[in-house]
């Protein structure tokens, strides 16, 4: 018969690798992520559905993926990116959200963004960059 130590380790065990699993189903890509730390738009988006909901400083509106990528770029170019940091994520099968601070050499902004996945890849349907 098993020891109690055995079946409280195999339960501990399992357990950790049902959290595990679970949490790599929200896992958001991290050419997102490299991108917002670097201030690549064109990577980022490459992320971009057809139609981005955008909020960046005065820029609030349904864009398209062309024009979308046009105000992230100018906001790069004025806001150069020190560091990004992901304060939390989360979602499930199909649609996934990110909460992030970015610190700039002119000011701290607070990042959302919400992906949705079509045929197998991960659109950015939502995006926020607000000035904390």
């Amino acid at each position: 018969m098993p020891s109690i130590k055995k079946i409280i380790f195999s339960f501990l065990l399992l357990s950790g690798l049902m959290i595990l699993s679970a949490g790599s189903q929200a896992q958001i890509p991290d050419e997102i992520i490299l991108s917002l730390k670097s201030g690549n738009s064109k990577v980022l988006s490459s992320y971009f559905n057809q139609n981005v909901e955008l909020v960046v400083l005065d820029n609030d509106n349904v864009y398209s993926k062309a024009q979308a990528q046009q105000i992230v770029s100018n906001f790069f170019n004025n806001y150069n990116p020190e560091s990004f940091n992901v304060i939390h994520q989360s979602g499930k099968e199909g649609a996934k959200y990110l909460i992030g601070n970015l610190n700039t050499k002119n000011g701290k902004f607070r990042v959302y963004f919400l992906l949705k996945q079509n045929d197998g890849k991960d659109y950015i349907h939502q995006l926020r960059i607000e000035k904390q």
